[in-house]
């Protein structure tokens, strides 16, 4: 099906467009009464995530209420793991806990990978169908996964953590055994994304989350090998691969066969292009917290961003939008960016 609003598209394959594209990270989701409403009458995340007709549904909320530039199907991240064996939950208030955690090779050789795992998770591709269809052609459908590191990191310390010191012990203490993890980790990725592609992915979002908390030598070793690997993999739609705090990586991120790069708020425009270059085609970076501040300030802020990158972006937040921010200042950042 022909799409209605390609920017997204023409613009991460390094085209000069007539503005640039908006949407924002976490969009679908709190800051919508809709998806507030919704949630309310389920058991908990999980369930939202694994219902494709659910998972649809807020997908599309925030096209229809915002009018953003691309849809990001509503999954997430950790149903990598569980495809592979190892289960997780959400608690409430609290986050993502794994009973069960990985502590050695011995746990490692008990996962499937590859075709194997991704053929667990049909209720994500199920959800990419329908949404694209009910989308009809009006914007692009992004399909994401975690980057192998950042899942590594859950499965090893069982939950979120400020420091993931458990997970960074096992890269030190165990290196074969994370590489083996990390291998199966991409393998299973290279087949979920492409089957995501498949099923109507039109470009596809690697979230290296944890990737600001290693060293800059763990980060080369440990996680953009795999990175490359997956992108190297995938040649069926654009990548974009967002490390957040990876600033000291960003000439190696550079390197990657892929075509976008996402920023955190944390590196300026000035930063990025003097190491990326002015064809790079770059992604973010607006403070999520600008959008509490009052609406003439949010469209201070955001066209300053656009200007200062100059050009080959898809305006996003630095990271993804909180669960309280004023439906306001959201429909102000992207009214900004769509009134260029």
């Amino acid at each position: 099906m022909e799409l209605k609003n390609d920017l997204l598209l023409r613009t991460a394959k390094g085209e000069i467009t007539e503005r640039p594209p908006v949407w924002l990270m976490r969009q679908a989701g709190r800051i919508l009464p809709q998806y507030r409403a919704l949630r309310g009458k389920l058991s908990g995340f999980k369930e939202l995530v694994e219902t494709p007709h659910l998972a649809a549904e807020v997908t599309i909320q925030p096209i229809d209420e915002l009018d953003v530039d691309a849809a990001i199907i509503f999954s997430d991240i950790l149903v990598i793991p569980e495809a592979m064996g190892l289960e997780y939950q959400l608690i409430e208030k609290k986050g993502p806990w794994f009973p069960e955690t990985i502590h050695s090779m011995k746990d490692i050789d008990k996962l499937v990978s590859g075709a194997e795992a991704a053929v667990q998770l049909e209720y994500v591709y199920e959800a990419l169908r329908i949404t694209k269809r009910e989308l009809a052609g009006r914007v692009p459908l992004i399909g994401f996964s975690g980057a192998p590191w950042t899942l590594l990191s859950y499965m090893v310390e069982g939950s979120g953590s400020k420091t993931f010191s458990k997970a960074k012990k096992f890269l030190y203490t165990q290196p074969e055994a994370a590489h083996a993890l990390l291998d199966k980790l991409s393998d299973t990725i290279i087949v979920y994304l492409k089957n995501k592609i498949n099923a109507g992915a039109d470009l596809i979002q690697i979230f290296d989350s944890w990737a600001g908390i290693l060293s800059p030598e763990q980060y080369k070793e440990f996680s953009l090998p795999y990175i490359r690997k997956i992108c190297a993999a995938i040649d069926e739609a654009p990548i974009t691969v967002f490390a957040k705090g990876a600033w000291f990586v960003l000439e190696e991120l550079n390197d990657l066969p892929c075509n976008v790069l996402g920023l955190d708020w944390n590196t300026t425009p000035e930063f990025a292009r003097e190491r990326l270059g002015k064809d790079r085609v770059v992604q973010g970076n607006l403070d999520p917290c600008i959008l509490y501040s009052p609406l003439e300030n949010i469209k201070e802020k955001t066209l300053d961003m656009v200007n200062r990158f100059g050009g080959k972006q898809i305006v996003n937040l630095g990271h993804g939008v909180y669960p309280d921010t004023p439906l306001d200042g959201v429909k102000c950042f992207v009214d900004t960016v769509k009134s260029i």
